[in-house]
């Protein structure tokens, strides 16, 4: 809130995206901090923003004197000479609005990190939460089951996310004559276009090494330009470097992206609940 208050600190009126922007500035925010988002894909400094800026309207330190536009008031110009820090305290202090809270809460820690969290962060959180634990889950299981049942895995996730077309095949290979090719999904109905893959189960520690890249690659030569290889553990640097620098296009999916697909695509997870949040129509209330 406080840098909030500074950038409007000139009593000139401005809309949200100045705002945010002014107030992002006026941190010194870093390219590489502004690109950190929410998993609704909202920039986190916006979001952030935002909930200052609809708390301090309805403390009445920041004005609205026309739809979507803001200027400092009074309170807020009181705020920043009297309370320059801008907590959720100093607001109550200094004008009275006290934002309501929960009926109960566990602990005087969890008051405090509720305290000084937008609302739709800790929703946030809450979610990256529960998917670190379903990703984890999902490498245990997937390393419990047989190295057919991965392959085939890994080949419905790939048409899950596109690939394969409307009519399209996709299967799994022979495990006893595949050449090194787990998979392949045909971009179109003839099979002129096609994606190959490679899917190792490997423990979350261990690594995919450069030989087992370059022996896929041998794999796909006179085949295909380019192809996929999966993997639930990771990648040594030898291996990225090396597919890097290869001719054939070569993408690597660790363990970590693995998951993190499936859940995006719905691959061995189920949606257990659905959150809707919900805001005032301004156009209603003009």
């Amino acid at each position: 809130m406080a840098p909030v208050l500074r950038a409007m600190s000139d009593g000139a009126t401005r809309d949200r995206s100045e705002i945010t922007e002014a107030a992002a500035d006026e941190v010194a925010l870093t390219e590489a901090e502004r690109e950190v988002t929410l998993t609704t894909g909202q920039p986190m400094y916006a979001n952030r923003v935002g909930w200052a800026i609809s708390h301090l309207t309805k403390a009445g330190a920041l004005l609205r004197p026309e739809r979507g536009r803001y200027v400092i008031g009074e309170q807020g110009q009181m705020l920043l000479t009297q309370r320059p820090a801008v907590t959720r305290a100093d607001v109550e202090a200094v004008t009275g609005y006290r934002r309501s809270r929960p009926a109960a809460q566990p602990s005087a820690d969890l008051a405090e990190d509720v305290e000084s969290l937008d609302p739709a962060e800790l929703i946030d959180q809450g979610i990256k939460q529960i998917q670190a634990e379903v990703a984890a889950e999902l490498l245990t299981r997937l390393m419990a089951k047989s190295p057919t049942f991965f392959e085939q895995t890994v080949v419905d996730l790939l048409v899950a996310m596109g690939y394969g077309g409307a009519e399209g095949q996709a299967r799994v290979t022979s495990a006893s004559n595949d050449g090194g090719i787990d998979g392949v999904i045909d971009q179109d109905t003839l099979g002129l276009s096609r994606v190959y893959v490679q899917a190792k189960r490997y423990s979350p520690d261990n690594a995919v090494n450069r030989p087992e890249v370059q022996g896929f690659v041998g794999a796909l030569s006179g085949k295909a330009d380019g192809g996929v290889f999966i993997t639930t553990g990771r990648f040594s640097p030898g291996a990225r470097q090396y597919a890097d620098a290869v001719p054939t296009r070569i993408i690597l999916i660790d363990g970590e992206r693995l998951t993190s697909l499936m859940i995006r695509f719905g691959i061995g997870v189920q949606t257990r609940q659905t959150v809707q949040i919900v805001e005032i129509d301004e156009d209603f209330f003009e």
